[in-house]
């Protein structure tokens, strides 16, 4: 990622140093959201949503921590003992993620995570970060995929936003547009702006539970726990098959 596309990493570094910052999402249809402060990237696990404090329970063995961010995740999995591995794409994420204390910190877009990182009996993918698959295809590839790197008592620990839990116009309409063109409803075409810095547009997925059990119906894995409470958010916890 060049250095004018790394708005999410600016981010980070910028609120690590006292600087402000807004993390802006723009989607491809114009519908623009101004989310959290960035201090929910660093937030202490006892300020965490409670799918995902109850959801670290699953957690066990060597962990790959997919879209590491700031190394909130990670930094609680090492106080825990846990031996990890935190990836993301944003190589100021990962640098501020080691400034943070994270030991094994990598630049490494999740598509490209494979064996030379070596076998884990979790991936979490804390953080809506399961949208990082992109589409039903890529959920799919990347379940196959992590079955391949993971241990006979893999697990995959997952966190998604249930779409179907809205009822804003501009969300239903986007989710309509997608149902025409065959898609998931909840597949997003998406940037991070941050002052003059943008990412380049990418593909995000969010998906219902039922939704996710389908897409990994023959991958490999099979639901095992489902972590929600009255609100949208969720996390699914994987199993092998």
């Amino acid at each position: 990622m060049r250095e004018q596309e790394d708005a999410y990493g600016r981010l980070l570094l910028d609120h690590l140093e006292g600087r402000p910052a807004q993390e802006i999402v723009e989607r491809d249809d114009g519908f623009i959201a101004a989310n959290q402060g960035p201090a929910a990237y660093f937030a202490p696990y006892g300020s965490w949503p409670s799918v995902e404090r109850r959801a670290m329970r699953y957690v066990r063995g060597r962990v790959l921590d997919v879209g590491c961010g700031a190394g909130r995740a990670a930094l609680r999995l090492q106080e825990r003992g846990h031996e990890l591995v935190a990836v993301d794409i944003s190589p100021l994420a990962v640098e501020v993620a080691r400034r943070r204390g994270v030991l094994d910190a990598r630049e490494v877009p999740f598509e490209r995570v494979d064996a030379s990182l070596g076998i884990f009996d979790t991936v979490l993918m804390l953080g809506n970060n399961f949208g990082l698959v992109g589409s039903a295809g890529g959920a799919r590839r990347a379940l196959r995929r992590l079955h391949g790197l993971t241990s006979a008592r893999g697990r995959v620990v997952a966190e998604s936003n249930d779409p179907s839990r809205t009822d804003d116009p501009a969300h239903l309409g986007y989710q309509k547009r997608n149902r025409e063109r065959g898609r998931l409803p909840g597949h997003l075409r998406l940037r991070v702006r941050h002052r003059e810095l943008a990412t380049p547009w990418f593909d995000y997925l969010i998906v219902s539970p039922a939704d996710l059990e389908a897409l990994a119906d023959g991958t490999g894995w099979r639901p095992h726990r489902l972590i929600r409470d009255e609100g949208s958010l969720y996390v699914a916890v994987l199993e092998k098959a």
